[in-house]
């Protein structure tokens, strides 16, 4: 499997791509292209091509929640896509993968809306659509996880907003992630983690019966942790003793300090590529 970062808070020195608080991956996974999360912008589509990277022959768009920061480049990519086809490119129609409730509205009071912008309705007019809150095999080696069982007490999950047709504090129930199992392990990616990323590792290990993790590539949603949950965090991770972790996006620097001291902690920037 092939992992290339589209979309990141940060850039890789002397590559000059673009960044934003977003996340975005293209992955090549045998001959399977799927493109994990949109970022907030275009962005994602300029650096593909700035990478020699080709998203007109995508087979599944997976969204890994509904928040801005991952969502909000479905209509830049709707509109690069009929662009292709007025121009007599051959452009594939990816299938979404996502939670069932990640396209419902959601708003906080003084932001406004910060889900995704655009309906299931009008997104089915562009693409296949799949909708579940249960696990799902893109490949022999690849699987979309879902919603996450939320069971570690010390990973504390904040609510963001309310969803349309709820009084309760959004808590974000469709936050899911991708397995691959690799032969050293599962390598997980995930966009931002709100399910508690010990939850996600734990679920990933029982969905792929496989103990074993190489690596994590994405956001942790450590900002500003209790000191419960980084400890609780810190505690876990040291338990599997994984290979690497590379921790972006949503991850501040100090709990990425904190993690480098049980597991190796990997630089990411938009332009990398990794293999596994």
């Amino acid at each position: 499997m092939k992992v290339h970062v589209l979309v990141d808070n940060n850039s890789i020195i002397d590559r000059y791509f673009l960044a934003e608080p977003g996340f975005s991956v293209l992955i090549e996974e045998g001959e399977c292209r799927i493109l994990f999360d949109t970022g907030y912008s275009n962005i994602f589509i300029s650096n593909s091509q700035k990478m020699g990277l080709d998203l007109s022959h995508l087979d599944f768009l997976v969204l890994s929640h509904s928040h801005m920061d991952h969502t909000w480049g479905l209509d830049p990519l709707i509109r690069h896509f009929s662009e292709l086809r007025a121009v007599g490119m051959p452009c594939a129609k990816p299938v979404i993968v996502t939670h069932t409730e990640t396209f419902t509205s959601v708003v906080e009071e003084t932001f406004g809306e910060f889900g995704c912008l655009l309906s299931q309705e009008k997104l089915a007019r562009h693409f296949q659509l799949k909708l579940t809150d249960k696990p799902m095999w893109l490949t022999d080696r690849l699987v979309f996880l879902g919603e996450i069982p939320r069971k570690n007490e010390f990973e504390s999950v904040l609510g963001f907003g309310k969803k349309e047709g709820s009084d309760e504090e959004d808590r974000v129930i469709e936050d899911s992630a991708l397995a691959y199992k690799s032969d050293n392990g599962l390598v997980i990616i995930t966009g931002c983690s709100h399910a508690g990323i010990c939850n996600i590792i734990e679920y990933a290990r029982e969905v792929c019966k496989e103990e074993r993790i190489h690596d994590v590539l994405g956001g942790l949603h450590l900002q500003e942790p209790s000191r419960d949950q980084l400890q609780g965090t810190l505690n876990y991770i040291h338990t599997l003793n994984m290979k690497q972790m590379h921790a972006c996006h949503c991850t501040d620097l100090q709990s990425k300090i904190a993690l480098s001291q049980v597991v190796d902690i990997k630089e990411v920037g938009v332009g990398m590529s990794l293999q596994y």
